[in-house]
Protein backbone atom coordinates (compact mmCIF):
# COMPACT_ATOMS: atom_id res chain seq x y z
CA UNK A 1 0.00 0.00 0.00
CA UNK A 2 0.94 3.62 -0.43
CA UNK A 3 3.13 5.02 2.34
CA UNK A 4 1.01 8.19 2.34
CA UNK A 5 -1.93 6.42 3.97
CA UNK A 6 -3.02 8.07 7.22
CA UNK A 7 -1.87 6.52 10.48
CA UNK A 8 -2.23 7.75 14.03
CA UNK A 9 -4.88 8.86 16.44
CA UNK A 10 -8.39 9.35 15.13
CA UNK A 11 -10.22 11.89 17.23
CA UNK A 12 -13.32 12.64 15.14
CA UNK A 13 -15.78 10.90 12.83
CA UNK A 14 -14.28 13.00 10.03
CA UNK A 15 -10.82 11.62 10.80
CA UNK A 16 -12.13 8.07 10.58
CA UNK A 17 -13.87 8.88 7.31
CA UNK A 18 -10.71 10.34 5.79
CA UNK A 19 -8.74 7.24 6.77
CA UNK A 20 -11.35 4.85 5.34
CA UNK A 21 -11.50 6.84 2.09
CA UNK A 22 -7.69 6.82 1.76
CA UNK A 23 -7.49 3.04 2.32
CA UNK A 24 -10.32 2.39 -0.16
CA UNK A 25 -8.73 4.54 -2.84
CA UNK A 26 -5.30 3.00 -2.24
CA UNK A 27 -6.86 -0.37 -3.05
CA UNK A 28 -8.40 0.99 -6.25
CA UNK A 29 -11.98 0.43 -5.16
CA UNK A 30 -15.07 2.52 -5.72
CA UNK A 31 -17.56 3.06 -2.92
CA UNK A 32 -19.83 0.55 -4.68
CA UNK A 33 -17.01 -2.03 -4.82
CA UNK A 34 -16.34 -1.64 -1.10
CA UNK A 35 -20.02 -1.75 -0.19
CA UNK A 36 -20.47 -5.00 -2.11
CA UNK A 37 -17.37 -6.57 -0.58
CA UNK A 38 -18.42 -5.63 2.97
CA UNK A 39 -22.14 -6.33 2.69
CA UNK A 40 -23.26 -2.76 3.37
CA UNK A 41 -24.92 -0.13 1.20
CA UNK A 42 -23.11 2.52 -0.80
CA UNK A 43 -24.97 5.16 1.24
CA UNK A 44 -23.33 3.77 4.39
CA UNK A 45 -19.86 3.99 2.80
CA UNK A 46 -20.56 7.57 1.74
CA UNK A 47 -21.79 8.51 5.21
CA UNK A 48 -18.78 6.86 6.84
CA UNK A 49 -16.28 8.57 4.55
CA UNK A 50 -18.00 11.93 5.07
CA UNK A 51 -17.69 11.67 8.84
CA UNK A 52 -21.36 11.26 9.75
CA UNK A 53 -21.27 11.07 13.56
CA UNK A 54 -24.24 8.70 13.94
CA UNK A 55 -23.05 5.76 11.81
CA UNK A 56 -23.37 2.24 13.21
CA UNK A 57 -20.15 1.23 14.93
CA UNK A 58 -20.52 -2.45 14.04
CA UNK A 59 -20.85 -1.68 10.35
CA UNK A 60 -17.92 0.76 10.49
CA UNK A 61 -15.74 -1.95 12.06
CA UNK A 62 -16.92 -4.40 9.39
CA UNK A 63 -15.84 -1.99 6.63
CA UNK A 64 -12.51 -1.34 8.32
CA UNK A 65 -11.86 -5.08 8.57
CA UNK A 66 -12.64 -5.50 4.86
CA UNK A 67 -10.05 -2.82 4.11
CA UNK A 68 -7.39 -4.42 6.31
CA UNK A 69 -7.68 -1.75 9.01
CA UNK A 70 -8.09 -2.27 12.74
CA UNK A 71 -9.15 -0.13 15.66
CA UNK A 72 -7.04 -0.12 18.84
CA UNK A 73 -7.77 1.53 22.18
CA UNK A 74 -5.12 3.05 24.41
CA UNK A 75 -5.04 5.56 27.23
CA UNK A 76 -4.86 9.17 26.10
CA UNK A 77 -1.28 10.43 26.11
CA UNK A 78 0.15 6.91 25.82
CA UNK A 79 3.85 7.10 24.85
CA UNK A 80 3.22 5.21 21.59
CA UNK A 81 0.74 7.82 20.35
CA UNK A 82 1.07 8.83 16.69
CA UNK A 83 -0.16 11.84 14.75
CA UNK A 84 -3.75 12.94 15.14
CA UNK A 85 -6.22 12.84 12.25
Amino acid sequence: MDKKLPYGNILTPQGLGLAVRAYRRAQGMTQADLAGLCGVGTRFISDLENGKPTIALGKALQVMQCLGMELALKPRGWPGAGNSL
